[in-house]
């Protein structure tokens, strides 16, 4: 199967459907209008699926290996990355200071999508470094990013995050890597982490390490943890790669997937490192890198599925098996009723979490261009929705992927599998899902629920117009559904037990979820004078998939009590 980039579809979420034109209007992005985005878009497209796309398998098949200590990644990755960098697709939203492009968000996430659909394994590099840019750009002293930024940006170099230690994992506050002042303002860093995507690797001359540690006297917990940057190889005088870093692979993770991203188990002996940031605010800089990734791990899943959906939609209209109930049909499977089922539910779900991704990065780039406070609660709050939505779309699609094929979805050589093998683990990584679902029940309520209130009344005022267009039966099943999310953000608000509300986080996370891929459906769905084919699958989605939110609410509103009864000796029998 020949994968093919989503540009027109992007294009149609940007003009239609996310409120993407609003960026023009501001001064930092007024040369991004729809014109200009759509130029980037079907340019990157062209390279992606052209020159990305072909080492979906290389990577799979040939894994990155460790040999002698030296990590070889998988054919044709090295020259992969290097186109990628090469055209300025890491650095689309990069500061200009320092080679970037300075485009929104919103477009860098679009094309980090079709790099995911293409490679995940690959496109996982870009990603990472991206992040780093940004922490870097918002964190280090002026020398840091001079001498970083235009190498990372460029792909010259690649980044990575250290957080994760064999006792530290979401607990970051345990971690025990420790720093010690050196010359010249420089530190040491001891201590082993583990679990670091892209942490070796030979697509780039130098990979530069963004570590959490403990300096000294430091506070237990996060109030004591600070943020390094630590080089494989110290720059010199010319800013080159020079002498190897105290800083060694210890070995490569052997995983279900994403078998072309080397994960590394990093150990520190005395590495030269700087502190980015503030002493003791390490968890506040690495915050910056983390959203940022969160973000775009949601459009890995959004990605993934695309890709699964396409190699299944191409294999249903080709495969023939039994017959079928239409008419001077072509007999291919996708006439079966079960078979169109699984396609149209893929599809309507991979247009919600799009849609949901893209929201969320335009809120983060009209945070930026207008500096207004309600933009950054916008993107807060819908960040997790698009981490564990986007990652779990990934996941469903995916697997439904492998039931199109049949029994040739279940064998390797179809690549079915490898979609879901290699996006499963979007859900574990940059915060598990069950943690986005609690930071959305807890922290994303702190506020009264006041942004929660302000998307569901904005919901209703689509709900209005599209009564207002004679689109009275969608309208009506969206405001039933709206009558359940509202109760049940009230009863979520009146639990003043969190536990009470994390028994029941991750279902109300999804059902926010359904409930906004639901208001883009009937968005796009407007935008036919005459029910078309996104009205179809708007049909499809309101019928299909918008009825979940009402289980999905009454197990949000189960609460803890029940749960706790089933004690580890019910579990054990």
């Amino acid at each position: 199967m020949a994968y093919k980039s989503p540009v027109d579809e992007y294009k149609f979420l940007f003009e239609n459907v996310v409120g993407f034109g609003r960026l023009a209007e501001t001064e930092l992005f007024q040369d991004a209008d729809l014109e200009t985005s759509g130029e980037i878009l079907e340019a990157a497209g062209k390279l992606v699926d052209n020159e990305i796309a072909p080492l979906q398998r290389s990577g799979d098949v040939h894994p990155a290996v460790i040999e002698n200590g030296v990590v070889k990644c998988s054919p044709g990755f090295r020259d992969g990355f290097r186109t990628i960098g090469e055209a300025g697709l890491i650095g689309l939203a990069a500061d200009p200071r320092y080679g970037g492009m300075g485009q929104p968000l919103s477009i860098q996430n679009a094309v980090n999508e079709m790099l995911n659909g293409s490679c995940l394994s690959l496109a996982l590099a870009p990603l990472l470094s991206q992040g780093q840019i940004l922490a870097l750009e918002r964190h280090a002293d002026p020398r840091i990013k001079q001498l970083y930024l235009p190498r990372l940006v460029s792909g010259d170099w690649h980044g990575t995050m250290n957080l994760t230690e064999p006792n530290a994992g979401s607990d970051v506050g345990a971690l025990k890597a420790r720093a010690e002042p050196a010359h010249s303002g420089s530190y040491r860093i001891y201590g082993q982490k583990i679990f670091i995507s892209w942490g070796d690797g030979d697509i780039s001359s130098n990979v530069c390490h963004l570590v959490l540690a403990r300096l000294p006297n430091s506070r237990v917990g996060t109030k004591g943890i600070s943020m390094f940057l630590v080089p494989k190889f110290i720059p010199d005088e010319n800013g080159a790669p020079g002498s190897a870093n105290g800083v060694r692979t210890v070995r490569l993770e052997e995983k279900l997937g994403l078998h072309g991203s080397p994960t590394a188990e990093l150990q520190y002996d005395g590495a030269v490192g700087w502190l980015v940031g503030h002493s003791n605010e390490g968890m506040r800089a690495m915050f910056t890198m983390m959203n940022n990734v969160r973000l775009g791990v949601g459009c890995e899943g959004v990605g993934a599925a695309d890709a699964a959906f396409q190699q299944a939609f191409e294999y249903a209209s080709l495969r023939k098996q039994g017959r079928t109930p239409i008419g001077n049909g072509s007999g291919a499977i996708i006439e079966h009723a079960d078979v169109l089922r699984m396609l149209a539910d893929m599809k309507s779900r991979i247009f919600a979490a799009r849609a949901i991704c893209a929201s969320c990065a335009i809120a983060a780039d009209l945070e930026r261009a207008t500096g207004d406070g309600k933009w950054r609660s916008r993107a807060a709050f819908l960040t997790p929705i698009a981490k564990a939505f986007g990652t779990q779309t990934g996941i469903d699609v995916s697997a439904t992927g492998i039931h199109v094929h049949g029994g040739a979805g279940y064998i390797e050589q179809t690549g079915a599998t490898q979609f879901l093998r290699d996006v499963f683990v979007t859900a574990i990584y940059e915060g598990t899902n069950g943690i986005q679902a609690m930071d959305f029940a807890g922290r994303k309520l702190a506020d009264g629920g006041e942004e929660a209130m302000a998307i569901i009344d904005e919901i209703r005022d689509v709900i209005r117009f599209a009564i207002s267009h004679g689109r009275l039966g969608l309208a009506g099943k969206l405001e039933i559904a709206v009558a359940k999310m509202s109760a049940t953000l009230r009863w979520m608000l009146n639990q003043r037990d969190l536990d009470e509300r994390f028994a029941g986080a991750s279902s109300y996370l999804r059902a926010f979820a359904v409930l906004l891929g639901a208001k883009f459906h009937l968005l796009a769905a407007l935008t036919e004078r005459q029910p078309g084919s996104r009205t179809a699958l708007a049909e499809f989605y309101f019928g299909r998939v918008l009825p979940e939110i009402q289980g999905l609410c009454e197990s949000s509103m189960d609460g803890a009590s029940k749960l706790r009864r089933i004690t580890p000796n019910i579990l054990a029998v």
